[in-house]
């Protein structure tokens, strides 16, 4: 029997496949605890994450709200290892933030991840520049965040270590 090592890892410029839907799983459950240490990690002062009592009288939600900026850094943060773990090279830029519905602590972020286009790099040989569109969803199906970000990655390796 042989043993052959597998290494995890993103995709290279090649692989990601446009119009590909990537499913990023498992999920993770939002606590109370990763709303209060992301909101004041970033000196965020907002009630609406931090007092409950001010939250509660708060319309529509009467509830504390997860941190959007949590939700969209779990959102892509998931994604990094399907992706891009060890085959991006630079974090370009996000557009098209959205925030449709809010995220409560005990709710479970499900995301996933549309490949929009790619291109080779014109100044940056051996690289691509791919537009993906994330989506993160609660348990219950319902969209709570979208972005679409541009990402750097790595051309698959020449020679014949590749």
């Amino acid at each position: 029997m042989t043993t052959h090592d597998i290494l995890q890892r993103g995709l290279y410029y090649e692989e990601f496949a446009v119009d590909g839907r990537y499913l990023h799983r498992p999920g993770r459950t939002a606590t109370e605890a990763d709303n209060v240490l992301f909101t004041t990690l970033t000196m965020n002062t907002q009630a609406l994450h931090l007092d409950a009592a001010f939250a509660e009288a708060q319309d529509p939600f009467h509830a504390r709200l997860m941190n959007s900026m949590w939700t969209l850094s779990t959102m892509v943060g998931s994604s990094v290892a399907q992706l891009t773990q060890g085959t991006l090279v630079a974090q370009l830029g996000f557009g098209d933030v959205a925030f449709p519905h809010p995220l409560f602590a005990g709710d479970t972020l499900y995301t996933e991840s549309v490949v929009v286009e790619k291109r080779l790099s014109s100044s940056r040989p051996g690289r691509g520049i791919v537009k993906i569109a994330h989506t993160g969803r609660n348990q219950d199906g319902t969209v709570v965040a979208t972005a679409v970000r541009s990402v750097l990655v790595h051309c698959l390796p020449e020679g014949p270590a590749a």
